[in-house]
């Protein structure tokens, strides 16, 4: 496709060599070595902390000499998503990416990575390019924020010198970000041992499948469908008309993704085949007639699955399906004071398995601490009434907005100098690293603005190209009020 604004071209190629990298969260050793390269390669000090955290430091431009230090930030992870008739390796595998005819960039059945990438493409082309004008840098690139923002969360007293941060890593252009929710996991492990031979009983898989997913907090309050709630579905009416039970279990993929498909194996008897077919088939009907505008291509089956499987008691099968039944998911609550903005809620995101166990995996998110800390309490209510052990983990705190912010105000001036109108100043469900990052470095001034992100954490994920330049002329225009 044919794009005009020269700095959009320069930040696509600096993102297409990024994308070459493999980046999954946890595994950012690639990504982490390229980028210290390309410091390297363009006379720019950099330094690592036990986190693999990076910093890069940018000398100011001519003029910019006396200008206040600026950090500029973003993460270098990315969700790993994929279609399941991909064959994508996010470990060696490059993004393959796909320009639309309509202005969007996108990939190939997988997680664009866009979120958050096109920031270190962004800070890539301030840091270098001759003909950008801007203040003393420091390139903060940080590891492992979509897994549990554990990078932002090791960072220590004086890796960072600047005061006021710019991070790269929201979704809306022309929108300013200015506080965010915090978070927890949930980690719940039910005994659960697949271990009866059932002669006369036939194996099938229960599939659901290429429902819409989205990110969990950005997404949450669409009541999308959730995989593993409808495969529990239709486990529970199985169990109710036959005597159907569970093998194996396995659904969603990552934390802070809403679950896209789950499957089950189960063991029917023989006699119950063509009536569980008919379930099933007659729950399909209905949800898609349920789920009609937030998944219209969902799909719910029951197939025949040759193999040999152990069942789980009835018993077993029963308490899976309770505690999944019983297991929050959605929105929570609303915010009292901002208008539409989710305040708590909770993604039920993965299950599986294995070992004697079914192991539960959710992301728990609120603005409100206490409340956070309420619904990570009912998690673990519903764990102990089913017999499961369960734990919370890998805690982070929300950022409460600051409207009397100095870079907000600078931010503000700009923008509507530069557009010729008011940006959006708002809040989000989602988690930033902002909130960390502030209670690590007293008195950091921060706020939050990117180009426009449609589906970040699922294959359908794609950037507005145009959305790109106009994140850019607002940047470079902040940096000349520093001059």
């Amino acid at each position: 496709m044919n794009i005009e604004h020269e700095y959009t071209k320069k930040i696509l190629n600096a993102f297409e060599q990024i994308s070459q990298v493999p980046r999954p969260s946890k595994k950012e050793e690639k990504i982490v070595a390229w980028l210290l390269k390309w410091a390297g390669e363009n006379g720019l000090e950099a330094r690592t902390d036990a986190a693999a955290n990076i910093v890069i430091e940018v000398p100011a431009s001519a003029g910019f000499e006396n200008s206040e230090l600026l950090v500029l930030q973003g993460h270098m992870d990315m969700v790993c998503e994929k279609t399941p008739d991909s064959g994508h390796d996010f470990d060696s595998d490059p993004i393959e990416l796909i320009y639309t005819d309509d202005g969007w960039l996108t990939a190939n059945k997988t997680t664009l990575g866009a979120d958050n990438g096109i920031a270190i493409a962004m800070a890539m082309v301030a840091a270098t390019d001759k003909g950008v004008g801007h203040p003393p840098l420091e390139l903060l690139f940080t590891t492992d924020e979509e897994t549990g923002l554990t990078g932002a969360t090791s960072l220590k007293e004086g890796f960072i010198r600047g005061k006021q941060l710019l991070n790269l890593d929201s979704e809306d252009e022309g929108v300013f970000t200015v506080g965010c929710a915090g978070g927890e996991d949930a980690h719940v492990t039910l005994p659960f041992d697949p271990d009866e031979n059932l002669p006369g009983y036939k194996s099938f898989r229960l599939v659901a499948s290429r429902m819409s997913g989205g990110h969990s907090g950005i997404d949450i309050h669409e009541e999308r469908a959730n995989a593993i709630k409808l495969l529990f579905r239709g486990i529970h009416l199985l169990c109710q008309q036959t005597d159907a039970r569970i093998a194996t279990l396995t659904g969603g993929t990552t934390r802070n993704a809403i679950p896209r498909d789950a499957q089950a194996v189960l063991m029917i008897p023989a006699d119950d085949v063509e009536k569980a077919t008919s379930i099933i088939r007659q729950l399909e009907q209905k949800l898609i007639a349920e789920y009609s505008k937030t998944d219209p291509n969902l799909g719910f089956e029951l197939i025949a699955h040759d193999g040999d499987y152990k069942a789980a008691s009835a018993a077993a099968t029963r308490r899976a399906i309770d505690t999944i039944f019983a297991y929050p998911h959605g929105v929570a609550a609303m915010s009292k004071d901002i208008a539409g903005l989710v305040e708590t809620s909770n993604n039920l995101a993965t299950v599986k398995t294995g070992n004697g166990i079914l192991e539960i995996l959710s992301n728990q998110r609120s603005s409100n601490m206490d409340s956070l800390a309420l619904l990570c309490d009912r998690v673990m209510s519903v764990a102990r009434l089913a017999g499961a052990k369960g734990e919370t983990s890998g805690g982070y705190p929300s950022w409460q907005p600051n409207m009397d912010s100095k870079l907000l105000a600078r931010c503000l001036d700009v923008f509507e100098k530069r557009f010729g109108k008011k940006p959006v100043v708002e809040a989000i469900h989602a988690g930033l690293e902002c909130g960390i990052i502030g209670s690590k470095y007293d008195g950091m001034d921060m706020i939050s603005f990117g180009p426009t992100i449609k589906n970040p954490h699922s294959p359908d994920e794609k950037i507005e190209i145009d959305s790109i330049g106009k994140t850019w002329d607002f940047l470079v225009a902040l940096f000349e009020s520093y001059k």
